[in-house]
């Protein structure tokens, strides 16, 4: 999400907050089952969540997981402090937020263990320079779970709504984002994480959700 006055996920993180918190779907227990199918990962493994918005999944991730480092990043300022309070609400010292750009993350090659974003390519410029990002930064055997809605409908409720707004309050400020969000087929999700050489790599769909999940070699 961007962090630019031009972004309406900065306008109105609020609405994109509630939209997250109450009526998103919670894929927390998927995720936590397909990263790790023995129920629970290592001590001192890594995870960055990339897109974090509000800290939705990195804070249920470093709740459930104390002995764990949960890193979310995203480019909303508003919504990073949204992040940050809602840990510090929680207690987690082992959940931290920070700004970075999911095209050009910060962190040098293989920094993490486990790498999760959801609903990250609805608006994503570069989807493929995105998937090259989230290879470079795992660790070898670190595994990614990818999770994106797949109408087109649903997935932009939220921009409509801001859109919307943004019309009735008249802050149009020449917003970057879509009026509508760009899911991926089926097939467009399979070639684009192909671009990279994962050791392992499923797809699958439930409900309005598909998901990917890899390893890399």
């Amino acid at each position: 999400m961007d962090a630019s006055p031009e972004s309406l996920f900065e306008h109105f993180a609020w609405l994109y907050i509630f939209c997250r918190e109450k009526l998103f779907r919670d894929d927390t227990t998927l995720m936590i089952r397909s990263i790790w199918p023995s129920g629970k990962p290592i001590p001192g493994e890594k995870l960055i969540e990339l897109g974090c918005g509000p800290g939705f999944y990195s804070c249920r991730f470093a709740e459930c997981f104390r002995a764990i480092s949960v890193l979310g990043v995203d480019r909303s300022p508003s919504q990073l402090n949204r992040a940050r309070e809602k840990a510090r609400a929680l207690k987690l010292n082992n959940c931290f937020f920070q700004s970075d750009n999911v095209l050009d993350l910060v962190h040098p090659e293989n920094s993490f263990d486990v790498l999760i974003a959801s609903r990250l390519f609805t608006v994503l410029p570069d989807r493929e320079r995105g998937v090259a990002e989230m290879y470079r930064v795992l660790q070898p055997g670190g595994r990614c779970f990818i999770a994106e809605p797949r109408y087109a409908f649903w997935a932009s409720l939220p921009l409509f709504t801001m859109w919307l707004l943004a019309g009735v309050t008249r802050f149009k400020n020449g917003y970057r984002e879509p009026s509508k969000a760009k899911v991926l087929s089926p097939c467009e999700l399979d070639r684009l994480f192909a671009t990279q050489p994962w050791r392992q790599m499923k797809t699958w769909r439930e409900g309005r959700y598909q998901y990917a999940l890899c390893e890399k070699g």
